[in-house]
């Protein structure tokens, strides 16, 4: 999962900044370790999964007025990182090729089952 600062298109002094990305956090966590590191479970077909953004690239990160934050949700960031089969088991380092199957990530978008990004609000000091 990456958080991403999207700069707005028309950045006044700086035009080549417009639309800039700057990822300000990254993280790989298998889904398998979403609860617990010494429990690992497959992750259920068809249903809602939170998964935290644990490292924080910028502490603290701050998003400017007129920009978007940005999130990337992949399955996979090979060949940065070893591939993941997309299907539970054991020992992914001995995974099959059956093991290897398409993945499909659903962002859900609507009612009370939204996705969403929660995000601490931190007031500047005024001066």
């Amino acid at each position: 999962m990456k958080l991403i600062d999207v700069y707005p298109d028309e950045m006044g002094r700086e035009p080549k900044m417009g639309g800039y990305q700057l990822m300000v956090s990254a993280d790989i966590l298998r889904g398998r370790y979403r609860e617990s590191f010494s429990n690992p479970k497959p992750i259920p077909a068809d249903q809602r999964q939170g998964l935290p953004l644990r490292a924080t690239h910028c502490q603290p990160c701050v998003i400017l007025p007129g920009h978007r934050v940005m999130v990337q949700v992949q399955s996979s960031w090979f060949p940065l990182y070893d591939r993941n089969p997309q299907t539970y088991v054991d020992n992914i380092f001995f995974a099959k090729p059956r093991d290897y199957k398409k993945a499909t990530i659903k962002i859900f978008d609507g009612g009370s089952a939204a996705s969403f990004v929660e995000l601490p609000v931190v007031q500047a000091a005024s001066k």
